[in-house]
């Protein structure tokens, strides 16, 4: 096991920049996540650390050894695909011991790592099916078995849950993260899919247009998102974003709305700020005196029920536990503590 360490790296393809500059620490035995959307250069980054993208600029090390004209093969990586990358004509057990095959180890050696990796995932009654008569979970079990008996120093996975569905992601991400806390073995992991960030990260990276946005713990992230980027990324459904004029302690919207903030910044007054709220830190208010907004659309989910609408013409998402009949067209008044409400500035983007 080992740390992960990334200095200065940028990727070009010809002219067009990619990644700019990367910096980042992964320390031993960390899970870090690496989410943002489609294009943001999470799987790029991660297929430099494995060796199978060259890096522009920059150093990357595995622990101490920096790894930059390394091959894959050398790195002391496992890796496990989206796609699986099963061989379809070969049983559970030949893919899982596939690779310590191609390295000639012993056989004694080979069966007894892949029938402790089975048993930890439990896949011991499949050893001798093929894929094809195997669900999508327990494919994704074996490929990440493949990784295990390798006894790598790190683990990367790129998007392994993507081709599931909803309720077996759910499943397997649980899954994933026990056998991190069971292995502590350096873990990155690629996601486009901030639940499974918040979920399963020690620390996540949030990535934007080949930058890194903001490294954190998901609490962290969720709690004082560092730009309106990571605020609107993090949390689902995303903050509620009112846009308007900074004002003795509280923000006014175009309507004369005020919202009050727990400490504004001495700033010149006028300033156009964003008012940022999570919609499960709205409440109904109970009296005439909280914001109002009117009704448009309403979610019930079972767990809560989510409401959009809309205020001084700005769309609003509020989540109720509780149960309430709404309407469309109805106007509720919206109250929420201050010190839940973020501030950031319209121009930058950041947060105040």
């Amino acid at each position: 096991m080992s740390s992960v360490t990334i200095r200065g790296v940028t990727k070009r393809y010809g002219a067009l920049p990619v990644l700019h500059g990367i910096d980042l620490e992964i320390r031993d035995r960390e899970f870090v996540v690496l989410v943002g959307p489609s294009g943001c250069g999470k799987s790029t980054l991660l297929r430099m650390i494995a060796g199978l993208e060259t890096i522009s600029s920059g150093d990357i090390l595995i622990g101490d050894r920096v790894v930059n004209d390394v091959p894959a093969k050398a790195r002391d990586i496992a890796m496990v695909f989206q796609n699986y990358a099963l061989y379809p004509h070969m049983s559970v057990y030949e893919n899982m011991s596939f690779s310590l095959r191609l390295k000639r180890t012993a056989k004694d050696v080979i069966d007894r790592k892949v029938r402790e990796a089975a048993d930890i995932l439990n896949l011991s009654k499949f050893l001798d099916r093929s894929p094809r008569q195997l669900s999508g979970g327990q494919r994704q079990r074996v490929a990440m078995g493949r990784a295990l008996v390798r006894d790598a120093q790190v683990f990367l996975f790129d998007e392994p849950l993507s081709n599931l569905d909803a309720k077996l992601r759910v499943v397997m991400r649980t899954e994933i993260k026990a056998l991190h806390q069971r292995l502590q073995t350096t873990s990155v992991y690629v996601t486009h899919d901030q639940i499974e960030a918040m979920t399963m990260a020690d620390r996540i990276v949030v990535m934007n247009a080949g930058r890194i946005e903001q490294i954190g713990t998901p609490l962290e992230l969720y709690d004082t998102p560092a730009n309106l980027f990571v605020a609107d990324f993090i949390g689902s459904p995303s903050m509620n974003f009112l846009r308007g004029t900074l004002e003795q302690g509280a923000v006014t919207l175009a309507d004369g709305s005020r919202l009050p903030v727990a400490a504004a910044p001495q700033v010149a007054a006028g300033r156009k700020v964003v008012f940022g709220i999570r919609p499960e830190h709205l409440a109904l208010s109970d009296d005439d005196n909280g914001l109002a907004a009117e009704v448009e659309v309403v979610e019930p989910t079972g767990a809560n029920i989510q409401v959009y609408a809309k205020v001084a013409g700005m769309p609003l998402c509020a989540v109720f536990n509780e149960r309430h009949d709404f309407r469309p067209g109805q106007v509720i008044r919206l109250t929420w503590s201050p010190r839940q409400a973020h501030l950031f500035d319209e121009a930058s983007g950041q947060r105040m």
